[in-house]
């Protein structure tokens, strides 16, 4: 399947110096991924040297999505939550700008590429993993192992393949869905430029908003799951 480079791509091309544009193309969701990664240091760089007493608008919108997954960590982790907002906050932004900039025409997205839907599901699996390990020590295994000591060697095979299967589920999801959207509203556009695609950006819009929204609460609930007591 031919790849097409984005604007963005093409100009980091012509920047570069690169004369086999067709071979620079795969390289596409590097490119998106790094310019998602750069307004999102220009968001947290805004948000920490200008904060106002009166907020604008911008401030506004910051706090009340900073505010949402907060109240989202507090209710599944309690007091606890706040620790893991850095690490949740930056996945919800990076995934949802990265969602968003697809829907601009000739523009492309980071996650509807798999390299990148896969790097931000392995980081999930790595942090959360991390953090029962540090929060249990050895004893994180005992979360393997199910509540009956004499089923314990079934239950580690089971829960083994089914935390293996926790980044392929949420890197496809992300995947398919995001680029999926992106093929048919391109396709559509395509044909018809005019006034139809529009609603195709309203639903790309919401599509945007809701698969942030289940990859962050997916992440929250494997962290609570690692990091609680059993009982």
């Amino acid at each position: 399947m031919e790849i097409h480079p984005s604007v963005w791509t093409k100009l980091v091309a012509a920047i570069l110096g690169v004369q086999d544009m067709h071979a620079f193309a795969y390289y596409d969701h590097v490119v998106a991924a790094s310019i998602v990664f750069i307004i999102c240091l220009l968001i947290a760089l805004r948000t920490k040297t200008k904060l106002n007493m009166v907020p604008g608008h911008f401030q506004q919108v910051i706090e009340v999505v900073m505010e949402g997954i907060l109240g989202m960590l507090h209710e599944n982790m309690g007091a606890r939550g706040r620790r893991y907002v850095p690490i949740v906050g930056t996945l919800a932004f990076f995934i949802f700008i990265g969602n968003l900039l697809g829907l601009i025409p000739t523009f492309s997205s980071s996650t509807s590429n798999f390299n990148t839907t896969v790097a931000c599901a392995v980081i999930v699996f790595l942090f959360y993993n991390f953090e029962g390990i540090r929060e249990h020590g050895f004893g994180y295994v005992k979360h393997f192992m199910g509540p009956i000591w004499w089923i314990a060697p079934l239950m580690v095979v089971i829960e083994i393949i089914s935390h293996l299967a926790r980044p392929f589920s949420l890197s496809v999801r992300l995947f398919f869905n995001i680029s999926g959207e992106h093929i048919v509203a391109g396709i559509i556009y395509g044909m018809i430029p005019w006034l139809v695609p529009i609603p195709l950006m309203a639903l790309g819009l919401f599509a945007a908003v809701l698969q942030t929204f289940i990859f962050v609460i997916l992440t929250t609930l494997y962290l609570t799951s690692a990091i609680e007591h059993e009982h």
